[in-house]
């Protein structure tokens, strides 16, 4: 698969005009575990963290603390409802107008929101990552251009084992558990279809790719900023 970016600049239209503030706002859908975070920080590696904001969907999961930990275990995580929308959508037009944020700092071992935050300044563009940026209208047009990583469910279930074991702290058969439970289920019924809303589709096995469209898309922004 080619991406040719003059025809998505071309087509979708997001260069500004010389001296304009205005942020580009991108967004990284896909099933968990579909490489959305590598890509998204890939970018922000080549492109530069002074350049880019980097926003992640799981950060803002609603504050559960009234209830037991047994009882937020029990939670979908998957569902559009855990995601505090309001607040993210917040977030992102302060971060559109130019003024900073405090995002929340979630902690995914006791499933609860830490009562620290993390302060991010505006920057010429926003990355946003998120299996279900493309599912919510109002997270949607928010984006200038949405991008949907499509991989196969067997490799994305792998990454999430890995993923999980080694940086959440959770057993296999947790994993495996909340799998069957919830992310099959809630990918099939919000995230999966949620692909048509994607300005593009980019397919696994091809994330240098991916990682290169996306850092030239910025890129060309920046330029035509200057």
């Amino acid at each position: 698969m080619t991406l040719d970016i003059s025809q998505i600049i071309a087509e979708h239209q997001f260069g500004p005009v010389k001296g304009d503030a205005r942020p580009l706002f991108i967004a990284i859908a896909g099933g968990s575990g579909s490489g959305k975070s590598t890509i998204a920080r890939s970018v922000v590696d080549i492109v530069g963290r002074d350049k880019v904001v980097y926003l992640q969907q799981d950060a803002y999961y609603r504050d559960q603390s009234h209830l037991s930990l047994e009882g937020r275990t029990k939670i979908n995580y998957d569902h559009p409802d855990s995601i505090e929308l309001e607040l993210m959508v917040e977030h992102l037009a302060a971060l559109r107008n130019g003024q900073p944020i405090e995002r929340p700092i979630y902690d995914f071992e006791t499933h609860l929101r830490t009562d620290e935050t993390y302060t991010l300044v505006p920057e010429p563009a926003v990355i946003v990552e998120g299996i279900l940026l493309l599912a919510d209208a109002r997270l949607r047009e928010q984006f200038d251009v949405r991008v949907y990583i499509d991989t196969e469910a067997d490799l994305r279930l792998l990454r999430r084992i890995q993923r999980d074991i080694v940086e959440r702290g959770r057993s296999i058969e947790s994993v495996l558990d909340q799998y069957q439970k919830t992310v099959r289920p809630m990918h099939y019924q919000f995230v999966e279809p949620s692909k048509r809303y994607a300005d593009i589709i980019i397919p696994e096995g091809i994330n240098t790719g991916a990682i290169g469209t996306v850092s030239s898309m910025i890129q060309h922004f920046l330029d035509q900023r200057m």
